[in-house]
């Protein structure tokens, strides 16, 4: 067989062994995949993301910023974020999760991480355009949502209404939706 064929062997193993939970048997294949093959980004991420659960942030850190160096990418970048924002390092988080979002503006890790980052640090303002600029690639109800929460939250009343009549009329059975929307009413 060849090192490519091991590699994609080794690394789908991986991902199903990290799907399953069972982290020793996907690290041990994500390292034989980059034992195959060392330019590929997904072991480091897949091996990342087994140090991320287990509570071990520098080598969760090291592995996505490998990841990052071998092939940037949004997942590499909202890796890095994650880590960054249980470090402390909300800024530079930020930066890392606003750049994930210029290769991917639907990415929901990079999405979440972002409202967040922008409720916290007080700069909601920043995550309406990215959150328009990802319904304009895909329309969805938590991003539509977490939209109108943003608006709702800066004042913007008649817009965040638009945009749960917007969503209740695609799902009308989104209770935080009709949660949010009831603010209206009363």
């Amino acid at each position: 067989m060849s090192n490519q064929v091991d590699y994609e062997i080794n690394k789908e193993l991986g991902e199903c062994y990290l799907f399953m939970g069972e982290y020793e048997k996907a690290q041990d294949y994500y390292l034989k995949a980059v034992s195959c093959d060392k330019s590929k980004p997904e072991p480091y991420l897949g091996l990342a993301a087994i140090e991320l659960d287990r509570g071990n942030l520098e080598q969760a850190y090291s592995l996505y910023t490998k990841a990052n160096t071998v092939c940037q990418s949004d997942k590499t970048l909202s890796g890095m974020a994650m880590v960054e924002v249980e470090k402390g390092e909300y800024e530079t988080a930020f930066t890392h999760y606003s750049q994930a979002l210029s290769y991917n503006s639907c990415n929901m890790v990079a999405i979440n991480g972002i409202v967040q980052l922008c409720y916290f640090l007080n700069r909601l303002e920043e995550a309406v355009p990215m959150l328009e600029a990802a319904l304009q690639e895909r329309s969805d109800e938590a991003i539509r949502y977490a939209l109108a929460g943003c608006l709702l939250s800066l004042g913007r009343e008649k817009e965040s209404r638009a945009q749960l009549e917007l969503l209740l009329g695609e799902h009308p059975e989104n209770i935080a939706a009709q949660q949010l929307y009831a603010h209206f009413a009363a």
